[in-house]
């Protein structure tokens, strides 16, 4: 599967334009971490751009992930990345096992709270975040409620990586891509 078809795919499911632009970010945090460990990019953001690509039509933990990852066989695509799907769900059973896994857990959850932090910026401009500022609200409960800090530092810790350097780099990441999110 290219890129193009992802994004097609991605586009055909996913009708939200905030949906889109999560898959948007964790593409670019997967991209990141596929260059660090010397991955394969491409691979590894075409499963950030899908790892939430069914949850418009399924959004209940009986259905996401494991709809998408159905069609997603049928596809022909990859058991590794289809195994890193499931994993970025913990209700799924599956234990992010491989880098790619890991890297996805840990950049799914962070990058809405870093949208989310961008939003209460005077600029509301990604390249005036600082990764202490998303720190702070990490510690807020009641600052974007939905976003699973579990996650996001089991994810660092997966990475083996300190939370501060991870939150550094999806921040990086994204900056990449900050026009196509509108921050």
């Amino acid at each position: 599967m290219t890129r193009e078809q992802a994004w097609q795919l991605l586009c055909e499911w996913t009708p939200s334009e905030s949906l889109r632009k999560h898959a948007l970010s964790v593409e670019a945090a997967m991209r990141f971490y596929a260059r660090k460990y010397e991955e394969n990019e491409e691979e590894w953001g075409i499963v950030g751009l899908l790892h939430d690509f069914d949850y418009e039509r399924y959004p209940t933990a009986e259905d996401h992930p494991f709809r998408g990852v159905e069609h997603l066989r049928t596809l022909g695509v990859p058991e590794e990345w289809l195994q890193a799907i499931l994993a970025h769900a913990d209700y799924t059973g599956v234990a992010p096992e491989s880098n790619m896994a890991k890297a996805l857990l840990a950049s799914d959850e962070l990058t809405g709270l870093i949208t989310a932090t961008v939003y209460v910026l005077p600029s509301r401009k990604l390249a005036d975040l600082k990764p202490e500022s998303v720190r702070k609200r990490m510690k807020e409960s009641g600052f974007a409620r939905k976003v699973n800090r579990a996650d996001i530092m089991r994810g660092a810790e997966l990475l083996e990586i300190p939370l501060e350097e991870h939150i550094a780099n999806v921040i990086q990441a994204m900056r990449d891509v900050a026009p196509d999110l509108g921050l």
